[in-house]
């Protein structure tokens, strides 16, 4: 009889592909997987799509502060831990795996309360609230970065355990040559990455005015600049002739095959949530990170700090961005091959492109 896990995870891209790609390794491996998300979430979309057996409880996000808001979560919280009891006691599953999000705390408690081995993986360096509240529980806790532990309880360290975030394998393998070819771009030229999140960032946008005005007279520089889908025409149009002008700036709303411009690229400007790091690493691609200022806990600041740390990223505030001070770092960065370079190798030593092998044997030996 095949071996039973439940994995869920939602709310955001960054719990829901890291969840995807342990269920589609561990369906490779002949386990039965059932999906388990919130009704309103895109992992709804997302986790169908690929056929997988998916399932929807009733959740709702914690304000941080007390109002007629929290009371209300609670109870559909509470209303979400009983379906999962429900699906749990009749799926019978042996693993229980979370990613994070709203949705997993009811669905690890669950799993937890009814005897299955449970397992939690954190993507940032600052865990999120439903992560710190479920490590208590879960009987490993693995991590995107090492320097996480320090934020769990101190007699929960023994469970934890560095496997890095699960990177989609056609990224993993995409080559340069075949990012230039398939994207159109010129190999000899320096080639910057713009990306501002699924949704497009409009403070990069902004500032992305003025990196675009120099590329058009600074001719060793070729851009991909993807705006998000609801920020393109707007960006477009302000670009007006320096977009027809300039062959050199590549400008796209969405991009489906991400991986041939993280191939291709020499140096980015990008948010700096755990997914598009993880990624960013594999490849060893250095970076100029604005972290999201709005995002829970500050996350994505102190991911971002970590890489600079390292010597793999520049960190530049989103409050202080601006067209002068971003196109001042990418002129100091690509002005030096040396350092460029250099950047590169650091990235590439933090990236774990045996992520998804890694978790997938901490859940086999949690069987």
């Amino acid at each position: 009889m095949k071996p039973k896990a439940v994995i869920t995870g939602g709310g955001t891209g960054g719990h829901i592909y890291p969840a995807l790609s342990v269920a589609k390794k561990l369906i490779e491996k002949e386990w039965d997987i059932l999906y388990i998300g919130s009704r309103q979430g895109m992992e709804k979309e997302i986790i169908k799509r690929e056929n997988i057996d998916f399932r929807a409880i009733s959740v709702a996000p914690f304000p941080r502060r007390f109002s007629f808001s929290l009371l209300k979560a609670v109870l559909v919280s509470m209303g979400g831990f009983g379906q999962s009891l429900k699906l749990l006691r009749s799926y019978k599953p042996q693993i229980v795996l979370g990613t994070g999000g709203f949705v997993a705390g009811p669905v690890v408690l669950a799993g937890s309360l009814l005897g299955a081995k449970t397992i939690i993986h954190e993507q940032n360096v600052f865990p999120g609230f439903t992560n710190r509240l479920l490590s208590r529980r879960a009987d490993k806790v693995a991590l995107n970065f090492g320097e996480a532990v320090e934020y769990f309880p101190g007699e929960l360290k023994t469970k934890a355990v560095v496997t890095g975030n699960p990177v989609r394998e056609k990224i993993r393998k995409a080559k340069r040559s075949e990012g230039i070819k398939k994207l159109g771009l010129k190999k000899q030229k320096t080639t910057l990455l713009v990306l501002g999140g699924s949704q497009g960032s409009e403070s990069i946008n902004q500032a992305m005015d003025r990196v675009c005005r120099y590329a058009s007279e600074e001719k060793g520089l070729q851009i991909i600049y993807i705006t998000g889908k609801n920020k393109y025409s707007a960006v477009k149009e302000r670009l007006g002739s320096i977009r027809e002008r300039n062959s050199d700036l590549h400008l796209k709303p969405y991009l489906h095959n991400i991986e041939w411009a993280y191939a291709a690229a020499d140096l980015m400007v990008s948010r700096a949530g755990a997914t598009v790091l993880a990624e960013i690493t594999v490849q060893g691609l250095p970076a100029i990170l604005i972290p999201y200022p709005h995002a829970s806990g500050d996350h994505q600041s102190y991911n971002a700090q970590l890489l600079a740390g390292e010597g793999a990223a520049v960190v530049i505030p989103d409050e202080k961005l601006s067209g002068e001070i971003l196109l001042k770092e990418i002129k100091k960065i690509t002005s030096k091959p040396g350092h460029l370079q250099k950047m590169a190798e650091n990235s590439k030593k933090m990236g774990y492109p045996e992520a998804l092998n890694n978790i997938v044997e901490e859940i086999e030996n949690l069987k």
